[in-house]
């Protein structure tokens, strides 16, 4: 019995040797302008987050909140953990799990320290450190807080000094535990073209998993972009909800898990699918960001709070400027010739906007890009085409006083193509399997340093031959078929490597050219997220232009991401006339992909002076306040709002999308965000030539009616789309 005692004893003294010597209880508030995110030590070092809601004025507060709830018996204390690990005393989803060194699967962390750094006037980051008292095993979380845009991000970095590498089965970012009566989820589906499709239920008990296994492309089906309401679904005012995302260009997963408490645990990060990563001693795993904001009054505050943070800290350029252009894709798609687009280039003049935009096509001669079946990944002017190379169009653009942009695709690789024959170990495929194309393409190993070094240099060479190119279009059309890598010995950590290799080509383009703009587009909205879109100003949402659907896409897009961050392109989908396709397409960043010289003359003069009038108003669409006035979905037309900081000036967005019978705005609309007490005129803006406005521009309101009573934007089956302008008067 005495050498049972002391082994015993020997253990507790190991365990204690790990602990703080202070063991009293400790709430740690996380203080955003309107909310609090609270985490509570207990007596016995657990982390848990006892409060996410509006903040206390008095802090010390926080601890009593848990006394509050009388649910059922929380049977580990820590069914809100604040990292759930798994293997030891933990009955729910963990938001970690590991196999230790000697084989034990066994996981307890607990709160060691914490600090809290002041990084600017409006950032702060907490970081808390969570260690198992047996095994030599450290979690660190983070959470950088945004005080004025109520948002969070959160990530782990996770490292060990164990005897030999440590196998980490799940590595989440992120793990919040919210109270409520009920739960309503809205998340996103869809496939090509059919981006961003709203679905919305209650969360019921058992875990809800929205994820993606396609290595590339990641949101092609459903996006890790999500709201969370309490009580009931939250409108646009009222009500308060959570919305979650994760900055992610990979694999993800975010469970939520209702659990027998009736507590929400939501936990975030990449998708550990194919992905048991083994972790050396003293090497760092640092998990993406989740980043989340909550509101308490509405889905438009929350919004809104994501499109300010967006713009200060994470959009590249989101407080600069953007380029309007044409592009040439629905003019030519691959057929064209220098002359062809020497004459596009004629029209990019003539039609007003900055920039002239190359799409596909430009490149391969062995194997001559003319269709999608060949050629990509040979990244040499097709001689054909361009005899001249793309210098010659450079140039041509400047005599024309406008820039030149070109389309690449550089993490992909064409079957038919002489890089695929020159180095098939960068493609990733299974040799003894037979290839499975999508888009008639595979991906290239950007787990591999030589591959990396290769996209860096389609970019590098570009910009080096051509030093006036002002802008690319990044591409990224398939998915991953046959996950190998040949350059990989570990197979498990192929999609995690993919995904640092990509960022790290990324990082090297932008070291060395940190100004030019790119656009995101992966063949819709396959890849938007806030990790891709720091090195790119904007994001293509779908190649569905048609603008009908793209009403309904983009109402739903702004919810997470800024007008300024998002390419709208009038081209000629849709049944709709010019000035319907233009009016949506001013909805953010404003672009062409049309044949300008088969426009009649009206159409033309429309065209035109509808870029004129974007130009003045563009600063307000892409820096102010957005504000919902009419949701799609729930009537016949949609209405938009933007205004700017000072309330002086906005625009509001009017289409009808029901063309039944006698269908229109039979009702004012509510104006939100203005001054109550200033005055304002209301003016229709883009008209179509030789049309009239039945808007009264010279009557004069006040903030207060507009917001109370609200304006008819008139809308029918004549008058299809309507801009009105806002102005404050003295």
């Amino acid at each position: 019995m005495l050498q049972k005692f002391f082994t015993v004893s020997s253990v507790f003294l190991f365990i204690a040797s790990f602990l703080p010597i202070c063991t009293q209880a400790q709430s740690i508030p996380i203080e955003t302008q309107s909310n609090a995110l609270v985490l509570h030590k207990d007596s016995a070092n657990n982390l848990t987050v006892i409060y996410y809601g509006k903040k206390l004025s008095d802090e010390r507060e926080y601890v009593l909140v848990p006394a509050s709830y009388k649910q059922s018996e929380d049977y580990t204390g820590l069914s809100n953990a604040a990292y759930t690990p798994s293997g030891s005393k933990n009955i729910l989803e963990p938001a970690i799990s590991v196999v230790h060194a000697d084989g034990n699967k066994s996981l307890d962390l607990r709160y060691v320290t914490h600090k809290l750094d002041q990084l600017a006037d409006n950032v702060s980051l907490l970081e808390v450190e969570l260690k198992d008292p047996v095994y030599d095993f450290t979690v660190r979380l983070f959470y950088k807080s945004y005080f004025a845009e109520d948002v969070i991000e959160q990530w782990s970095v996770i490292e060990h000094n164990e005897k030999g590498a440590v196998l980490l089965e799940k590595f989440a970012s992120a793990n919040l535990t919210l109270k409520s009566n009920s739960y309503w989820l809205r998340q996103y589906h869809g496939d090509w073209a059919k981006e961003m499709q709203p679905e919305d239920s209650k969360i019921t008990h058992g875990i809800k998993t929205i994820d993606s296994k396609l290595g590339t492309r990641a949101n092609l089906f459903q996006p890790s972009s999500f709201m969370v309401s309490l009580d009931k679904p939250a409108p646009e005012d009222e009500g308060t909800v959570l919305f979650g995302t994760l900055g992610y260009s990979g694999n993800f997963k975010v469970d939520m898990e209702l659990d027998y408490l009736n507590n929400l645990r939501i936990i975030g990060g990449i998708n550990n699918y194919a992905s048991n990563y083994t972790l050396k001693p003293q090497e760092k795993f640092t998990t993406p960001k989740f980043i989340y904001t909550l509101s308490t009054t509405g889905k438009g505050k929350a919004s809104r709070n994501l499109h300010n943070w967006a713009r200060k800290y994470k959009l590249l350029d989101g407080q600069g400027d953007r380029l309007t252009l044409l592009n040439n894709w629905e003019a030519t798609y691959f057929d064209f010739n220098e002359n062809k687009l020497k004459e596009l280039l004629k029209d990019t003049k003539k039609l007003g906007v900055d920039l002239f935009l190359l799409d596909d096509g430009w490149f391969a001669n062995k194997y001559p890009r003319n269709n999608d079946d060949t050629g990509l990944g040979d990244w040499q002017v097709n001689k054909k085409k361009l005899p001249n190379g793309i210098t010659s169009l450079v140039k041509e653009a400047g005599r024309q006083d406008v820039k030149f942009g070109i389309w690449v695709e550089p993490e992909m690789v064409s079957p038919k193509s002489e890089l695929y024959e020159q180095h098939p170990d960068w493609v990733i495929k299974q040799s003894a399997r037979a290839e499975h194309y999508f888009r008639n393409q595979l991906v290239l190993d950007l787990s591999n340093p030589a591959v990396q070094n290769f996209v860096f240099g389609v970019l590098d060479e570009l910009f080096t031959e051509n030093p006036e190119l002002a802008y690319i279009k990044w591409d990224c059309n398939a998915i991953i078929y046959n996950a190998y890598s040949a350059h990989l010995k570990n197979q498990e950590h192929f999609y995690i490597e993919y995904m640092r290799g990509l960022y790290h080509v990324l990082e090297r383009i932008r070291a060395k050219y940190p100004k030019v703009p790119m656009m995101l587009c992966s063949g819709g909205g396959g890849r938007v997220d806030y990790a891709a879109l720091q090195y790119f100003t904007e994001f293509w949402p779908s190649d569905n232009t048609d603008p009908m659907e793209r009403i309904f896409m983009q109402y739903e897009y702004s919810y997470f991401y800024p007008a300024i961050s998002t390419s709208n392109h009038v081209t000629d989908w849709g049944k709709q006339p010019i000035k319907f396709r233009t009016d949506v397409a001013m909805m953010g960043k404003l672009g062409f992909d049309i044949v300008v010289s088969e426009l009649n003359e009206k159409d033309l003069k429309f065209c035109q002076d509808a870029v004129q009038i974007y130009n003045n108003m563009k600063d307000i669409i892409w820096h102010g306040d957005q504000y919902r006035l009419a949701d799609p979905r729930e009537g016949n037309f949609a209405a938009i709002q933007y205004i700017d900081t000072n309330r002086s000036a906005g625009v509001i967005f009017n289409y009808l999308v029901n063309n039944r019978y006698d269908q229109g705005s039979h009702f004012p609309v509510l104006l939100k965000g203005l001054d109550a007490n200033k005055k304002y005129k209301i003016t229709e803006i883009n008209l179509y030539p030789g049309t009239s406005s039945s808007i009264n521009n010279k009557q004069v309101y006040s903030g207060e009616f507009l917001m109370k009573i609200g304006i008819n934007p008139d809308l029918h089956k004549d008058r299809t789309s309507v801009i009105l302008e806002i102005k404050a008067i003295d």
